[in-house]
């Protein structure tokens, strides 16, 4: 059930991170997402294992949606390489 709720929460912080980096990426707006769900899974595991937040703070949500971020921001950079 945990993997699923991050699922979720990385659909939302896909979505805020689409609105906080607005412009044309190559994959548009699902791959937005995709890349939403990845960066919270990333961010969940990541800050979870060096003992940042616990399970189900609002603190995992923030590191979601700043996880979203930097993995949009990294396909974009690598995306746009000729």
């Amino acid at each position: 059930m945990d993997l699923l709720g991050w699922i979720v929460v990385g659909l939302l912080a896909g979505a805020i991170a689409r609105l906080i980096m607005p412009g044309r990426d190559p994959g548009g707006c699902v791959v937005t997402i995709l890349l939403g769900i990845a960066g919270a899974l990333l961010a969940g595991f990541v800050g979870r294992l060096a003992g940042f937040y616990a399970t189900g703070e609002r603190a995992g949500f923030f590191a979601a949606i700043v996880g979203a971020i930097a993995v949009l921001a990294l396909y974009r950079f690598f995306a746009a390489r000729p």
